[in-house]
């Protein structure tokens, strides 16, 4: 196939086009710069515009474009910022595809945070969506890839686990200074995915007729103190402080706290699992034993 990705030099991104590449497949990465490669496209969501030939050459395209939920303060700025990237750059590829065009197949970003908070319950894909920022953000986030015109699958997302980058650079420093901790009391779920396992599953969706919300997430949600504990076995680093949420709230608000920190989701992938995709992480024990001096933590 000939993929174009949006969001292409993103952790994701990257490491998806690795992996097509690496498999024959051709990628083409739609790029905001000037590009200084045969296999980039210049793009301007803002603009609504794709360069020629647009999108009409290749046979799929997957969507990972968006501004990072934690790259800062929660302000009204910003939070118009994470939806204009989000939603415009959605609209802007749905609207440069044809229903009888070469390019039949869309992979679209969301998120996990699309269900809100559902405390212990377990959420599949037929769960509706949640209130709060990102529940409502996720809902317009999908709600605008509703418009394509091409089979288009939504891919819900849980915390992607990966050495560098992602939900695990975030915390780190903090735990490689002995400060990492749980937060709140710990029992807050956390749908989490290894990053190879994500990879797979994007490459399985494109290659299948399936179509609407997928849970991009492991088969086995844990909760924050749980996930802690696995992360500070993995650093060989001590666990024991909470984390502190006032200096968390003074950094990023209250409104982040509660709806990023403290919101439980535990979702599950029953629509992959049924379709038949194999994960090669299932526990967070694998997760982090599969990551370079990884070993297993014991946690699942």
């Amino acid at each position: 196939m000939r993929v174009a990705i949006a969001g292409s030099s993103g952790m994701l991104g990257t490491a998806l086009a690795r992996e097509l590449t690496g498999s024959g497949h051709e990628v083409i990465r739609l790029v905001r710069g000037r590009p200084t490669a045969a296999a980039q496209r210049h793009w301007n969501p803002d603009a609504g515009r794709i360069d020629a030939p647009g999108l009409a050459d290749v046979d799929a395209v997957v969507n990972l474009a968006g501004t990072s939920i934690a790259g800062g303060r929660w302000t009204k700025e910003r939070k118009a910022a994470l939806r204009r990237s989000r939603i415009v750059t959605t609209l802007t590829i749905v609207t440069s595809l044809e229903p009888d065009g070469r390019c039949q197949r869309m992979l679209n970003a969301s998120a996990v945070g699309y269900y809100g908070n559902t405390g212990i319950e377990i959420v599949d894909e037929q769960f509706p969506g949640g209130r709060g920022f990102l529940a409502g953000l996720c809902h317009d986030w999908e709600a605008a890839a509703g418009h394509s015109a091409v089979p288009t699958v939504t891919l819900r997302t849980g915390h992607v686990l990966a050495p560098e980058g992602g939900f695990l650079a975030i915390q780190r420093p903090l735990f490689a200074l002995g400060l990492g901790g749980r937060i709140g009391d710990g029992r807050q779920f956390v749908s989490w995915i290894s990053l190879p396992d994500h990879i797979r599953a994007m490459i399985f969706l494109l290659g299948s007729d399936l179509t609407g919300p997928f849970n991009l997430t492991a088969p086995h949600p844990v909760t924050n103190a749980a996930f802690t504990r696995a992360y500070g076995r993995f650093l060989n680093r001590p666990t024991l402080v909470p984390t502190p949420l006032v200096a968390v709230k003074a950094l990023f608000g209250g409104e982040f706290v509660t709806d990023a920190l403290l919101s439980s989701t535990r979702a599950i992938p029953a629509r992959l699992l049924e379709a038949g995709f194999s994960f090669r992480h299932p526990h967070i024990s694998r997760a982090f034993a599969a990551m370079p001096g990884g070993k297993a933590t014991g946690i699942e």
